[in-house]
């Protein structure tokens, strides 16, 4: 991979992946069609096929080791879709916080704290939950009953993502932004950059990505200028506030944030549609129902001792037992340059460390009161770390105070899981390795309450509605990206009890 600031050719390619492009007569000649462009295959088809992601261990604390690292930790083949180049080029273009490492965050891990700066409860409470339940009404519309679900999905959640981060639904996103948006995703999902909807989708986004970032450049100078209405109900609004005039999130790190973001969120559709089938009544499972009746029906937003509600509580074994974000990608420190180890990377899967003996009696058993007494962010202290046999906190617990007018600060656990105190009162999250799906440590995703949150409106709206879902008898269904590597059949819909 490239390093910063190496110099950038006329056709966008750095000297080195220049130096690495192959010669006409070596491509992969019978592999791909003759139609796939030279420069696609360059930069996307031959580092894919050189590359290789291979599975770490399975954690014992919630940290990853700094040792494996987040420095470009992205797919190798997706770097087109991210720089005008198909190498990183993070200094001119901008960098995000899930592909840097740990030490250019700046101190005590802040570019991570001031994305959060825009995630926690209280944002999500007052300014964003009216947006999510918006989506969920023309996603649930009575309208879309009996027919496939993913469809409707994505027909509303482009508006929904492009209003979260920076206050444009309908018209106001243009026809390129849309293009970019679903060509991404499909990428995303279909993977395999030697597959012809993969390179169509990729042409389709690099061709709209001009338009994109020029209309991203104008909306995010109207939040700054106050000319968006209710420009305080975005993501952008809050990073621009926090991130100052410093060096840790510059402007154009927040243009790349909103970019990169599709890989961060993908997993809301893919955690939509597998909640669905937990909860179908002929293919579901039994254990979730039982337990989605009991939460709604007892109270589930009542506090009953536990740093969670109960649906709280639900969401998260949910999202134990889905998993819909199935590793943490680090790249790797070498000891010897080999040919082709660059393209190379480590990922630590999520599933297996939520479904470890080690950290649970009863893994594979659906059970959110298992929560009650996890350890939590705010648990896992200096004393704690003692009580473990290591010396010292691997991560020192240094706050971050936001500059946007709340009583705002984001601290971090003993293993760097960052969390915010809002008016003096700690929003934990569970930190043990034995609850993975949004990672583990300093590593740990910063749009997580966000997405719980979602979830949760989610499920509310199903109950209210008295919703069911059925598995619909499809001969053909249509495939649907959702997450890295994954295409669901649209072959589940939802209605509504008569």
């Amino acid at each position: 991979m490239t390093t910063h600031g190496q110099a950038t050719s006329e056709a966008g390619f750095s000297e080195r992946s220049l130096a690495n492009r192959p010669d006409e007569d070596a491509l992969p000649i019978g592999l791909l069609p003759p139609s796939f462009p030279s420069d696609y295959v360059a930069g996307a088809v031959v580092p894919y096929l050189l590359s290789g992601i291979f599975y770490g261990e399975t954690p014992s604390v919630p940290m990853i080791d700094l040792a494996l690292s987040k420095e470009e930790a992205v797919p190798i083949h997706f770097w087109g879709l991210l720089y005008e180049g198909w190498t990183p080029n993070a200094e001119k273009e901008g960098y995000s916080v899930f592909s840097q490492g740990y030490e250019k965050r700046g101190p005590h891990n802040e570019r991570k704290r001031i994305y959060m700066s825009a995630t926690t409860p209280d944002l999500i409470d007052t300014k964003y939950r009216g947006k999510i339940v918006h989506f969920l009404e023309q996603f649930l519309a009575q309208s879309h009953d009996g027919k496939p679900m993913m469809e409707s999905y994505f027909q509303n959640y482009y508006d929904l993502y492009w209003d979260l981060h920076v206050g444009a639904t309908g018209d106001a996103i243009p026809t390129e932004v849309r293009q970019y948006s679903s060509g991404f995703n499909a990428v995303l999902g279909f993977w395999f950059p030697n597959l012809d909807i993969v390179l169509q989708n990729y042409l389709q986004t690099r061709k709209a990505r001009p338009a994109l970032k020029k209309w991203l450049e104008a909306r995010v100078q109207a939040i700054v200028d106050g000319k968006v209405p209710h420009a305080d109900s975005t993501l952008v609004y809050y990073w621009m506030k926090n991130a100052g005039t410093g060096e840790n999130f510059r402007r154009i790190d927040v243009l790349f944030e909103c970019i990169h973001n599709f890989l961060a969120l993908s997993q809301w559709g893919n955690m939509v549609y597998n909640v669905a089938a937990k909860l179908e009544p002929t293919q579901g499972d039994p254990n979730v129902q039982a337990w989605f009746t009991r939460t709604m029906t007892n109270g589930p937003d009542k506090s009953d001792g536990s740093p969670f509600t109960p649906l709280d509580r639900f969401v998260m074994e949910l999202f134990r037992v889905i998993s819909p974000n199935g590793a943490s990608l680090s790249s790797l420190r070498r000891h010897n340059e080999l040919m082709g180890s660059n393209y190379n990377a480590i990922a630590t899967t999520h599933l297996p460390a939520s479904m470890d003996p080690r950290h649970w009696k009863n893994p594979t058993e659906f059970d959110p009161d298992r929560y009650k007494i996890a350890p939590t962010s705010v648990d896992n202290d200096e004393a704690r770390v003692t009580q473990m046999g290591l010396a010292r906190c691997p991560f020192s617990k240094e706050a971050f105070h936001v500059k946007d007018g709340r009583k705002v600060e984001l601290t971090n656990s003993a293993f760097g899981a960052v969390y915010s105190e809002i008016d003096g009162t700690p929003h934990p999250v569970v930190d043990t390795a034995g609850y993975a799906p949004f990672g583990f440590g300093y590593r740990r995703c910063p749009g997580e309450h966000l997405t719980v949150e979602f979830i949760k409106e989610y499920l509310r709206a199903v109950w209210k509605q008295k919703i069911s879902f059925v598995k619909l008898d499809i001969k053909n269904p249509a495939l649907v990206p959702v997450n890295p590597g994954t295409v669901l059949l649209d072959n589940i819909a939802f209605k509504r009890a008569k």
